[in-house]
């Protein structure tokens, strides 16, 4: 995925009961992120719904790269092997599903609408000392509100070997600004093939893409705190105005209005604020 931050702590997964050793529907639990951490790729037999607060989680499952912000979560269908990345001093949740008694049908890894109405009840149910009554009530709740969220925040990679060494140099330094026809001389090909490899496998030009990538990192650094001019320096933008252009063509709205409505500029550390970022 994106450069491995200094000081980051790559994890093994924990392992999983298969689902029919485990006893309830819905098995949750939280922990705080102190400092950046990786999970090396794996699979869960059970289906895995995650979140965080005060972060962002990003998660790659083949060639897509998944961003969540704090608001949304990432539901992982069981059996997918996904690597993931939380934000230092990210409060990291996550829910575990028994296949056979979920009722829900997400068949792909998408974005799901974190409402404080599911979040309170997966909190309830990381309890230990609910009766088998109260959590059955409690799981049932949860499989009538769980939905996906209308932020799919998915940045497709091109998995294609003439242009692979592009996104992989691209995801590495999001400020590399080397233009079509650079990036055409140094891999020995012409810009036609590559805007074709791109349009091809992401459905995005080059352009577009790298603008995507640029706005995927940025949701990360904006949600730890930092601000609007550092992230447009960070991303190789001349000035924040384009930036925030940038952003707004992908999202439809400025970081300061995006960060506001997802309801998280007031939980990140170092808060970004909405009027310097509109």
């Amino acid at each position: 995925m994106w450069r491995r931050e200094a000081g980051t702590v790559v994890r093994r997964a924990v392992e999983l009961p298969q689902s029919d050793a485990v006893p309830f529907a819905v098995i949750a639990g939280s922990q705080v992120v102190r400092v950046p951490t990786e999970w090396a790729p794996h699979a869960h037999p059970l289906h895995e719904l995650v979140w965080v607060r005060g972060g962002t989680l990003t998660s790659r499952v083949g060639d897509r790269v998944f961003t969540v912000v704090e608001g949304h979560g990432l539901w992982m269908p069981a059996g997918i092997v996904h690597g993931g990345r939380a934000t230092a001093g990210a409060e990291f949740h996550g829910a575990f599903f028994a296949p056979e008694r979920t009722p829900v049908a997400f068949n792909e890894p998408q974005a799901i609408m974190m409402t404080p109405l599911l979040e309170s009840l997966l909190g309830h149910l990381s309890r230990t000392d609910l009766d088998e009554a109260a959590r059955a009530r409690a799981e049932a709740v949860v499989f009538d509100v769980i939905e996906p969220s209308h932020r799919q925040l998915t940045l497709q990679l091109p998995g294609d070997p003439r242009i692979d060494a592009i996104a992989e140099a691209l995801l590495d330094d999001p400020a590399d600004d080397r233009s079509l026809e650079e990036w055409a001389r140094h891999m020995g090909t012409s810009d036609r093939t590559i805007t074709r490899a791109f349009r091809h496998t992401t459905g995005l030009s080059f352009a577009q893409w790298r603008q995507m990538l640029r706005v995927h990192r940025a949701l990360m650094l904006l949600s730890e705190g930092f601000d609007v001019m550092t992230v447009s320096e960070v991303l190789g933008y001349a000035q924040p105005s384009s930036f925030i252009a940038a952003f707004r063509r992908v999202m439809g709205t400025t970081p300061g209005a995006f960060f506001a409505a997802e309801g998280t500029a007031g939980s990140v550390r170092n808060p970004v604020s909405a009027d310097r970022n509109s």
